[in-house]
């Protein structure tokens, strides 16, 4: 499920060469005042973008770790099935294993959902406000992130 939903993401998030060119003749338009608060605007943003690129990869990869602890420890619940006063535990188990593995789809519609936003922002006269909206939908993915856990765990009734 999760490599089929990779192709939600297909579109292109890069800037074209004409939205560079408007951009920079904007740039060239503005006086020094304006240039020096869009200067510091923008490396407040690229601080902050880097800070949550951060945590986007800390969550995705411990997530990753996650899974693979889970697995490495199959063997201990999945023997408990065959006695019927422990096999809650086992069954606790697979419905949380299960819950992992849905996480992966649940990221996968979390960035595609991303990617799509990140393609309605137009980098033209605005260039403060599309840096701002950029970052809002960063800030927007991180949340959702955090929230795949406990989305998938409650589907799956797992704790």
């Amino acid at each position: 499920m999760v490599r089929q939903s990779a192709g939600i993401i297909t579109g292109s998030t890069a800037v074209d060469a004409s939205t560079l060119e408007t951009m920079q003749a904007t740039l060239e338009a503005m006086e020094i005042g304006p240039l020096f608060a869009v200067f510091l605007q923008s490396f407040i943003v690229q601080v902050t973008m880097y800070a949550l690129s951060v945590v986007i990869f800390v969550i995705i990869y411990g997530r990753m770790v996650e899974i693979y602890l889970m697995t490495s420890l199959a063997p201990i619940p999945f023997a408990t099935f065959a006695n019927r006063e422990q096999s809650q535990i086992g069954q606790n188990y697979l419905r949380s294993l299960l819950a992992l593995g849905f996480q992966g789809f649940l990221i996968m519609i979390c960035v595609g959902i991303y990617a799509v936003l990140i393609q309605s922002v137009s980098f033209s006269e605005e260039i403060i406000s599309s840096l701002w909206g950029v970052m809002g939908y960063t800030v927007l993915l991180v949340f959702a992130l955090f929230k795949t856990g406990s989305i998938s765990k409650s589907v799956f009734n797992a704790h």
